[in-house]
């Protein structure tokens, strides 16, 4: 064994023991992460991945509890509130941070006092796809606009949620592209796929590690994705720029927070327990099958990070003109 390899199997060891010891010290409760979209979406299989990766080594097993609702919002809600031991934890896309802070004027949590950022787990470019409602000879983005303007009624697009980054960039497109499209959101990317999938509606504006499970189905078709460059996810699939619809770019992260007051050692454990996770095997390519790419940077880089993209939203929700008292 190289002596790298002793040095890291070392520290692992002592990084697992005093994780151990933090669940023996408040009683045998079990550490949780929140989650505030449904069962089955990307979110949620990848907190039950990492709650996999921790089984033995934070606790004897490690919660993924939902708190659905509001678009994510009731799960930071619920962060918020809760004691900051270390044992409740946040896996929450960076919108909730970087852009609802903009939408919505009754937010029930401050984005940037009332969570500590942790580590992005992974990143996502989004992608807008349709499903069988929409003509198998539209094969692109350009094309998807000539079918929306000739049907006005049936152009709907489906979102996460209302004030997402996939719904701004559905309404950036939009704006691009000439067309008038009925935004939909839902409760989560799982049901809008499901619709998407079935033809209930046309379009649908998701991460891509959303779309990346349904792909080789042919249920649904990727037209584009957000990024500034192709996916490695979906090679073939071009970017809104490379079709002409330049600015339309997007990468959610999506992170995990620990709630406001907790202890500097306590926030730096649960990074380091995140950082030996993503550097498992099984955790990487696990990710690498939801179209995500595993992160793992530190609280300092990931804060900075939010704060950029956080400035970087205002003139595109300002655009759009939505916001909303809900």
């Amino acid at each position: 064994m190289s002596l790298h390899r002793r040095h890291f199997n070392q520290a692992l060891a002592a990084l697992l023991g005093s994780a151990a010891g933090l669940a023996r010290a408040q009683g045998g409760n079990l550490p949780r992460i929140l989650v505030g979209f449904p069962a089955g979406g990307s979110i949620d299989t990848t907190a039950r991945r990492l709650a996999e990766a921790w089984r033995g080594r934070m606790a004897e097993s490690v919660l993924v509890e939902q708190k659905v609702g509001a678009g994510g919002r009731l799960a930071v809600a619920a962060l918020k509130d809760s004691a900051p031991d270390g044992l409740t934890m946040l896996l929450s896309p960076s919108s909730m941070f970087t852009i609802y802070p903009h939408v919505f004027r009754k937010l029930q949590y401050n984005a940037a006092t009332d969570a500590i950022p942790v580590t992005a787990v992974a990143l996502s470019t989004c992608g807008f796809g349709v499903g069988p409602k929409v003509p198998d000879s539209v094969k692109n983005l350009q094309q998807f606009a000539a079918w929306a303007k000739a049907n006005v009624k049936d152009s709907a697009y489906a979102s996460p949620a209302a004030g997402a980054m996939p719904h701004f960039l559905g309404n950036q497109f939009e704006r691009a592209a000439g067309i008038s499209m009925t935004h939909v959101p839902y409760r989560g990317a799982a049901p809008g796929m499901q619709d998407l999938m079935g033809g209930q509606i046309a379009a649908g504006c998701f991460s891509l590690s959303d779309f990346v499970p349904h792909l080789a189905s042919g249920r649904v078709r990727l037209l584009g994705v957000t990024d500034t460059k192709r996916s490695r996810f979906a090679p073939d699939t071009p970017t809104f720029e490379e079709q002409g619809f330049k600015g339309i770019v997007g990468v959610e992260s999506y992170g995990l927070y620990l709630p406001a007051r907790t202890s500097a050692a306590l926030v730096d454990r649960l990074y380091d327990l995140a950082r030996v996770a993503l550097r498992e095997k099984a955790v990487t390519e696990g990710l690498a099958k939801l179209g995500f790419e595993a992160v793992g940077n530190s609280p300092a880089v990931f804060s900075r990070e939010l704060q950029l993209e956080r400035e970087g939203w205002v003139p595109v929700v300002k655009a759009s003109g939505f916001s909303s008292d809900d």
